[in-house]
């Protein structure tokens, strides 16, 4: 065995394992752990088949934002752990449904590949074996793919103003900042100069 199978072995072994986990962990924050390091075994994975970038995204984007969001957001909520189990068995038919429906979908995908039909326009140029893959990757989304790339660049930002918009909420009893009142203030109208005799103290 090649030092490049035995490193795929590992990886992919570690990737199925972790991933298992996450699902399997009854404490929310070990399964956040868990897919952290299945992030990092999934990095490794392509990185043996050469996509340096998308490596480097997984460890970037995904453990260094995504998966540390999570972990905020896990860690500030009160989680009920009864409830969940009784949601889970509440919702346990519907969930088995769900999952039927996705293996079959995986089981037609994975047949209409090995017989070769895989969609692909012919006429499209192939990638020059001596280009760098960021280089590619960049060539790609910004000359062929540039409007559905700036598109989702869209919906996000659309995305982001509305999670903002429904979450906001105005609160009664809260004092708003008023900058042109505080840029008004002089020196002399925020502090006081007093000279206490010993054991007086100060008045407020």
């Amino acid at each position: 065995m090649t030092v490049h199978a035995f490193a795929f072995y590992v990886f992919a072994t570690l990737v199925v394992a972790s991933g298992a986990l996450t699902i399997l962990a009854r404490n929310p924050v070990h399964s956040v752990l868990w897919l952290i390091l299945a992030f990092f075994n999934g990095a490794g994975l392509m990185l043996l088949v050469g996509a340096e970038f998308i490596a480097m995204l997984l460890v970037i984007v995904y453990v260094g934002a995504v998966a540390v969001l999570f972990m905020f957001v896990v860690m500030m909520l009160d989680i009920d752990f009864a409830e969940m189990r009784a949601g889970f068995t509440r919702y346990l038919p519907f969930g088995l449904l769900i999952a039927a429906v996705l293996l079959a979908e995986m089981i037609l995908a994975a047949g209409v590949w090995s017989l070769g039909e895989t969609g692909v326009d012919a006429r499209l140029e192939p990638v020059d074996p001596s280009l760098p893959n960021i280089e590619a990757i960049g060539r790609a989304l910004y000359d062929r793919y540039l409007l559905v790339f700036e598109g989702a660049g869209i919906v996000l930002l659309v995305a982001m103003v509305g999670a903002i918009v429904l979450t906001h909420r105005d609160r009664s009893g809260t004092r708003p900042q008023n900058v042109a009142s505080q840029i008004r203030r002089r020196p002399e109208d925020a502090t006081r100069n007093t000279q206490p005799e010993v054991g007086e103290g100060i008045e407020l």
